[in-house]
């Protein structure tokens, strides 16, 4: 039986996680895997397998608000269809290959990956510089290996993908509002491979906790998608009243503390 307290702390991770997304434009994946790893902890989880559980779950959480993400895009007609169909075979061979790679990393390399990523991200917020267009298209080449490698790194670190995905489509001459839409399609492939990749990959981890299938914790997912789904648009609404570009300095430097307090915790 699931303790009231944990479910109470899949609520509000599911609510901070919502709004955050709709105040920020933001996926959940740097706030969920540090929480999730400690909440999972705090359960009982083995050490050795907390951070591949917290990784498979937040990639299933992630499916639901790419799901509402992209409706949203394409209502607003802001997303590049032919891009997400160029893009996806890419995308769904990196993100689920790289569950393959995460599951014979230890939790400790696991969490400085993703540490170390997440500060990268953090740099980016605080010292945002405008991407450079290029005037070339996409090559065949080019497309597969950019692809590839941005699911193989959301796998990972347990994300949709846009805090790479956006960056790589202006610099191909996408427009920026199409380059965030078109990236929030793209989330999508990369929730569901992810979440495949982990679910088969810890089918046999020997976890010893109920209500788990592979690397996936489902009481987590549901209540998580549950509250997010509905802040979400609040958050959105928030944005057009508070200091949005403060706001994402001061996230990032969360990012960073979550991220630290995980792998200390983990060492």
């Amino acid at each position: 039986m699931l303790e009231l307290e944990m479910v109470f702390a899949f609520l509000l991770l599911g609510a901070l996680v919502g709004f955050v997304a709709g105040l920020l434009g933001v996926g959940g994946g740097g706030i969920m895997v540090p929480i999730l790893t400690s909440l999972f902890l705090h359960q009982g989880i083995i050490m050795n397998n907390v951070m591949h559980l917290a990784l498979g779950t937040s990639m299933a959480c992630i499916i639901i608000t790419s799901i509402s993400s992209l409706r949203a895009h394409h209502k607003k007609r802001a997303v590049d269809w032919e891009v997400v169909r160029k893009m996806s075979f890419g995308i769904i061979i990196g993100t689920f290959a790289s569950t393959f790679i995460a599951s014979y990393l230890s939790s400790f390399y696991l969490a400085m990956f993703f540490t170390l990523f997440m500060a990268f991200i953090a740099i980016k917020m605080l010292f945002h510089k405008q991407v450079i267009q290029t005037k070339e298209t996409f090559g065949t080449a080019n497309l597969l290996i950019s692809s590839t490698g941005i699911g193989a790194i959301s796998a990972l670190v347990s994300i949709g993908g846009g805090s790479l995905t956006v960056p790589y489509l202006v610099a191909n001459n996408i427009d920026i509002k199409k380059a965030i839409g078109t990236s929030a399609a793209i989330g999508l492939p990369i929730s569901l491979a992810g979440t495949c990749g982990y679910l088969i990959n810890g089918w046999n981890s020997g976890i010893e906790t109920n209500y788990s299938l592979g690397f996936i914790y489902l009481p987590a997912v549901l209540l998580i998608s549950v509250t997010s789904f509905l802040t979400a648009p609040y958050g959105v609404k928030a944005s057009h009243y508070l200091p949005v570009s403060i706001l994402k300095k001061l996230f990032a430097l969360l990012l960073v503390l979550l991220s630290l307090k995980m792998f200390l915790t983990i060492m």
